[in-house]
């Protein structure tokens, strides 16, 4: 099948690679030529883990390209994908759909026979309907159906999530694109991939309660860590001892932090807006929201009460930076709190992060950014773990002594045990363990 995916971020660039990888033939679009340019060289602008190399693959076997001309994919297309990006609107919280629907109206001007459009975009329940009404009105003659089909791809794992989904979610009313979607899928029956048909708005819907869902779970999970905290409990046995009941499960159940990156806490807020709107409030979601904005600010005094309640003056060692392992993704990142809470009580701050230290420099002023992790802890008054990468779980531990001025570790990811780091001699404190 032929598909043209408006969009080359996150989202566009790694369904359509993974769909060309299916054997399908994929146009991605973007107006910036820059990065356009950039993908016909082989560049890929976001970290990762095998994206490049199935880039390489399948534009190598011509059936991935990449232009700025939307006209001659879109005419040929099957099906055309909307993956631009909706991102918080200023002010209100709401979803700012300004760039899906500029893509619908291109859309319009450019179908050719029957196409399925599909909204690929996370977006707010009712944008298909909006969607479908710009093409009508644009033109009425068209034969067209639009679809709404989330995506759930983890950062870090999303070429493994969109080729082994849990399930493909399908919101139309129409048969006849229920059938592209379903050979557009085709390759994932080998694995009995479900595929759930819904109504447009219920798949709409469906997104924005998956995430949410998830943030509640990663919040709730942080509060009982705190308990643990003064009741002298372990919070990974709690998380355990939960998560083996199959009602619960164990995924998401690990404390920290707090939750960043680009869905969780964009779709939670846009979710407490679609429901006020609609005079539904969620209040679980809205206290999900604020609790966790607090938790962020919260590790912040952890660690200057770790160090005695005045860090004017000290150096601490930030080991990562983006929000989550394995993505260069700095959006909402709790490292960005952190730092600016340190540096206001007078902390110098030296940092490395495997991916995300360009993008981190955008964001953060005044922070000293490394070339490992050992260069970042040399002279360091404490080390802070703040992203849970696996270079970071095997320390030289007698190598980091001799390099830091106080053997202090603040364990923000619980990557270490409070005994295996007492017994190499660090002053050591985590989330939710008192032993």
């Amino acid at each position: 099948m032929r598909v043209a995916m408006i969009g080359t971020g996150y989202v566009g660039l790694v369904s359509g690679t993974c769909f060309a990888d299916f054997g399908h033939i994929v146009t991605c679009i973007d107006k910036d030529a820059s990065k356009i340019d950039a993908l016909n060289k082989g560049e890929i602008p976001i970290y990762e883990p095998g994206l490049q190399e199935l880039v390489a693959k399948n534009v190598a076997e011509e059936r991935l390209f990449f232009s700025t001309d939307a006209e001659e994919a879109v005419k040929g297309a099957d099906a055309v994908f909307i993956a631009v990006g909706t991102p918080t609107r200023r002010g209100d919280g709401h979803a700012d759909l300004t760039y899906v629907y500029a893509a619908a109206e291109e859309i319009a001007t450019l179908i050719d026979g029957f196409t399925v459009v599909v909204t690929k975009s996370t977006v707010p329940v009712g944008t298909g309907d909006e969607v479908e009404a710009i093409i009508r009105k644009t033109r009425p003659d068209a034969d067209f159906a639009v679809v709404s089909n989330p995506e759930f791809l983890r950062e870090g794992a999303a070429i493994e999530d969109f080729k082994r989904p849990d399930r493909v979610v399908v919101g139309t009313d129409s048969g006849k694109a229920v059938d592209v979607m379903r050979e557009l899928y085709r390759p994932l029956y080998l694995n009995e991939t479900p595929i759930l048909v819904t109504k447009r708005r219920t798949s709409e819907l469906i997104k924005y309660a998956a995430n949410a869902f998830l943030a509640v779970k990663i919040t709730f999970i942080n509060e009982i860590a705190d308990l643990c905290e003064k009741v002298g409990g372990n919070v990974q046995e709690v998380s355990r001892g939960i998560g083996l009941d199959n009602r619960i499960g164990s995924k998401f159940l690990h404390a920290g932090p707090g939750y960043g990156g680009s869905c969780f806490p964009k779709d939670t807020l846009a979710l407490s807006k679609i429901a006020a709107d609609a005079e539904s409030g969620l209040k679980i979601v809205d206290s999900v929201i604020e609790v966790n904005a607090a938790r962020k600010k919260k590790m912040a005094d952890k660690v200057i009460d770790f160090m005695g309640g005045d860090v004017d003056g000290k150096t601490i060692a930030l080991l990562g930076l983006a929000f989550k392992p394995n993505t260069d993704d700095m959006r909402e990142a709790p490292s960005i709190d952190i730092v600016q809470k340190l540096q206001a009580a007078g902390a110098k701050i030296r940092a490395f992060d495997p991916a995300s230290m360009e993008e981190a420099a955008k964001l953060m002023q005044d922070v000293m950014f490394c070339d490992g992790p050992y260069h970042a802890i040399e002279g360091a008054d404490a080390i802070v773990i703040v992203t849970e990468w696996d270079q970071f779980r095997a320390l030289d531990l007698e190598r980091v002594k001799s390099l830091v001025k106080t053997p202090k570790v603040a364990d923000l990811r619980n990557i270490y045990t409070p005994v295996y780091m007492a017994e190499a001699g660090f002053d050591y404190t985590s989330v939710g363990r008192s032993y």
